[in-house]
């Protein structure tokens, strides 16, 4: 007899964990600082660090090279800007940054970010004010309520297969 419970899961317990919606936390390399880049520094998030969000499903995660296209000349005395010029720039190793928003493949959800930044929808709406975050993290519940509410205020079609394959 095998040891794992169900196909989807391992362990009772990560059966548990996913039917309660329960999510690791994403241990991430450095506290970035999102509201000194947005608030400050005013960058965009689609437009500089998640640019892949206007083109297809994902955001995208930058890499440290998207970093240093400022953090070469700019607040490079800085501890931060130090730790990531030497740890993982300067040894050609990318940030090993930890998804905090995304769906189990269990939940068989299709999303993409695409035509929801087309219809207008904030980024907020759906990942809080990451703006005044230091460590994203998860503050929006995404359940299938709280996508169909959302559809159904847009007018936008809720149809099982328009999220589910």
């Amino acid at each position: 007899p095998s040891n794992i419970f169900t196909p989807a899961h391992a362990t009772t317990a990560s059966a548990v964990r996913d039917f309660f919606l329960i999510r690791p936390i994403g241990e991430q390399p450095i506290p970035f600082p999102h509201k000194t880049h947005v608030e400050k520094a005013m960058l965009k998030c689609t437009e500089t660090c998640h640019e892949a969000v206007t083109k297809g499903p994902i955001a995208g995660i930058p890499g440290v090279k998207t970093c240093m296209i400022c953090h070469d000349s700019i607040a490079t005395d800085k501890p931060l800007i130090m730790k990531i010029t030497n740890d993982y720039y300067k040894k050609g190793v990318d940030l090993p940054w930890q998804r905090v928003y995304g769906f189990t493949p269990e939940a068989h959800v299709r999303f993409n970010h695409a035509p929801h930044i087309r219809a207008g929808v904030g980024c907020a709406t759906c990942h809080g004010d990451v703006a005044k975050q230091t460590v994203a993290e998860r503050v929006v519940d995404h359940s299938m309520g709280f996508c169909v509410n959302c559809h159904k205020a847009k007018n936008a079609s809720y149809d099982c297969l328009t999220c589910h394959y």
